[in-house]
């Protein structure tokens, strides 16, 4: 046989190969990416969605922890992937502050990565250890602005949602609240529970077991109206900060040359498990507004958070590290 022929024989047999391979997608081990260290909110996610896959698929999604420099690690991680199929990732808001809050990310949010899901979002919650006199939000406002400097309130991380909502609040109102960063929400959760950061700012899915458990106590949530899973909360807006609003969010992104026929089959895989009821049942519970929504809507959402952020990270002056 001649060298041509060879040569395009082998070209047709490898072409044959990932065509059967995509169509077959999972056929070995799938990882899952997440920027935090286990226990916060989108380690929960993660693993209730690889369980979920797992049961689905047959093959096993395994949950990395990948923590660090606000979760664009894990992120990165995903964008330098083979885009096989097999390494993906579940990111929280922070993945919509990066761009503006890290300047020299090693890849390019859009370009790079392919939003294939915002899974959902929710409220915040301002949250403070049960056996504290404070009873609301408005209290802790007045205290800031008698007492400049009195109030620290800690978030999962610098650039973090929480931290750029602590901000904009402050700057809105002219008062100083102080930030105290943590390596996400596991370790957050902790000393809040402890009492070692007086306040604390998370998703209504990480502190919402806490208040529940009588641990914690929840004085506002970040959402323009109060969440149905902590009734009798007030909102920001409602407490001295009007027209006060921030969602957390969750998605599942991949590298962005990933095949799109395992894109469309991931997509198809994580509505079907958003379905089931004992899944939906998980993440209602903790204060998530499930959407399942695919990557033309998932994609447009993150380049709006992109934007909109970005201008309060300039406005506050917010950098990495803070």
């Amino acid at each position: 046989m001649k060298m041509w022929k060879r040569a395009a024989f082998a070209a047709l047999a490898m072409a044959a190969g990932f065509a059967q391979a995509q169509g077959a997608w999972p056929t070995k081990t799938v990882k899952v990416i997440v920027g935090f260290p286990p226990g916060g909110s989108t380690d929960q996610v993660a693993r209730v969605l690889a369980g979920q896959l797992q049961t689905q698929l047959g093959q096993q999604f395994i949950v990395e922890n990948k923590p660090g420099a606000s979760a664009s690690i894990g992120a990165g991680a995903v964008a330098s992937a083979a885009p096989d199929g097999y390494t993906i990732g579940v990111v929280f808001d922070t993945h919509g502050v990066n761009p503006s809050l890290i300047p020299n990310l090693p890849f390019d949010t859009l370009k790079d990565l392919n939003t294939v899901m915002l899974v959902g979002t929710s409220p915040m919650a301002i949250v403070t250890k049960a056996d504290q006199p404070w009873k609301d939000f408005k209290e802790v406002l007045a205290s800031a602005k008698s007492k400049p400097g009195s109030v620290a309130i800690g978030s999962i991380g610098s650039g973090s949602l929480g931290h750029l909502a602590v901000a904009q609040i402050g700057n809105l109102l002219n008062v100083e609240l102080t930030h105290v960063p943590y390596k996400g929400g596991g370790p957050l959760m902790i000393d809040a529970v402890g009492g070692q950061v007086p306040f604390a700012i998370g998703s209504v899915f990480v502190v919402n077991p806490h208040v529940k458990g009588g641990k914690l106590k929840a004085l506002a949530v970040t959402s323009a109206k109060p969440s149905p899973t902590m009734p009798g909360v007030g909102t920001v807006a409602d407490q001295g900060v009007p027209g006060f609003s921030a969602l957390a969010w969750w998605g599942v992104i991949a590298p962005a040359k990933m095949p799109p026929a395992i894109t469309k089959k991931l997509v198809e895989e994580l509505q079907k498990a958003l379905k089931v009821p004992a899944i939906a049942e998980k993440l209602q519970a903790q204060g998530m507004e499930i959407l399942g929504s695919g990557p033309d809507e998932a994609n447009k959402f993150v380049k709006g958070e992109i934007d909109r952020w970005a201008k309060v990270v300039k406005d506050n002056r917010i950098k990495a590290g803070d």
